[in-house]
């Protein structure tokens, strides 16, 4: 149904150019009901913009129903307009005429491709559940409602392409479910292709196909698939059973050329910047970080936590007193353990005897003669120099 390939577009605004998408790639199938998601300024507006013919692309290629939008012309984009798509607007104020009712909405379109069918216009309401609101205008109708005529007016010329614009972005958990099932209703019973532009995530899980776009770019995609569908098939499960083990899986999106977006959260975890380490082994493509960072990577892994170095408690110990009670001097422990090691014993020497002093001199006092003490007495290196001298001059 739409075929996507390459597609760029890009806004200007005097001297300022916007790339809004890098040469998106998408596929669609026919009858297929799906949602796009992605962060605000993603480019997913500006893809339904252009696929409901409300604007052009700078480049690429768009197919829809095999007819390429690149080579309407301006009459032909009326009535692909009119005939091939259907367009809900998130602001309903886009979507009715607030000076008609329910029913007039409905058949407006009707009216002005010359295809009136009041009969279809009632029974689009009725399938919306608002056949109780056929006769009441904008004013009169909550917002759940005045959504659900937009779907019913949407679906007026019975288009084989419907685009919904954040259809429950206004709107309650439980109109959201309401809106849900409609769209679900017009896929199935008329073969309704519907595409959905969404930030809810709790509604983009309930499609069968989800596509991410980010960057301008489709990066994953979410497909529903059943973890039992080989239980079903040998009879161990009911269609029920397998409908309530149904989940998403995550696939990348690769393009023609072998390009594809990691998401980013695999690139933090793996240590991929700028450039990434490719290997084939079994069959498979292994995607990792260059050696070098993968080193680094667990260096800083293995690398054990800092922890803040406390000081060793204080010992509460009463400082030491002379025989007078004054506090002595606290000597550190390595001063002490330095000063041991600076001293040196001393040898006893011999005794001084007289023939062994110089004769003294009239006018120089006589040196006493310190008494001679047999206990080795440690002293200092300076002491012991000290000593030294005083026996030479002896």
């Amino acid at each position: 149904m739409i075929h996507c390939e390459g597609l760029v577009k890009i806004y200007k605004a005097d001297e300022l150019e916007v790339v809004a998408l890098q040469g998106l790639n998408l596929d669609v199938e026919d009858r297929e009901m799906m949602a796009i998601i992605g962060n605000s300024g993603s480019g997913k507006s500006t893809l339904l913009n252009i696929l409901g013919g409300l604007d052009q692309p700078t480049a690429g290629q768009v197919l829809v129903g095999g007819t390429s939008l690149l080579k309407l012309t301006e009459p032909q984009y009326v009535e692909y307009k009119r005939n091939t798509v259907g367009f809900i607007w998130q602001n309903n104020a886009r979507n009715l005429l607030p000076y008609l009712t329910a029913i007039e909405n409905v058949e407006m379109p009707m009216l002005l491709s010359g295809k009136l069918d009041r009969a279809y216009a009632r029974e689009l309401l009725r399938m919306v559940g608002l056949e109780h609101r056929m006769k009441n205008k904008l004013y009169q109708l909550s917002g759940g409602e005045q959504q659900r005529v937009a779907i019913a007016i949407a679906l007026s010329n019975r288009p084989a392409l419907l685009l919904a614009d954040e259809p429950t972005g206004s709107v309650d958990t439980a109109t959201a479910d309401k809106i849900l099932d409609i769209f679900r209703l017009f896929n199935r019973e008329f073969g309704v292709t519907v595409v959905i532009v969404t930030h809810d995530m709790a509604l983009a899980k309930k499609m069968d196909r989800v596509v991410a776009i980010r960057d301008g770019l489709t990066s994953t995609e979410l497909i529903k698939r059943s973890t039992q569908i080989d239980k079903l098939a040998r009879g161990e499960v009911s269609a029920s059973e397998l409908l309530q083990s149904e989940q998403h899986e995550t696939y990348a999106v690769v393009d023609r050329s072998g390009r594809m977006q990691i998401p980013s959260a695999f690139m933090e975890s793996s240590g991929i910047s700028n450039r990434a380490l490719l290997e084939l082994k079994d069959g498979c493509i292994i995607i990792q970080a260059p050696r070098e960072h993968r080193i680094v990577m667990q260096q800083v892994k293995n690398e054990p936590p800092k922890t803040d170095v406390q000081a060793p408690p204080q010992q509460d110990t009463e400082q030491p007193m002379d025989a007078t009670h004054r506090p002595l001097p606290v000597i550190e422990q390595d001063t002490v353990h330095e000063q041991e090691q600076n001293h040196v014993a001393m040898p006893p020497s011999e005794p001084l005897i007289a023939q062994d002093r110089p004769v003294p001199d009239e006018k120089q006092q006589p040196i006493p003669i310190t008494q001679h003490v047999d206990t080795p007495t440690p002293l200092s290196i300076v002491q012991l120099r000290e000593a030294t001298v005083h026996h030479l001059l002896e």
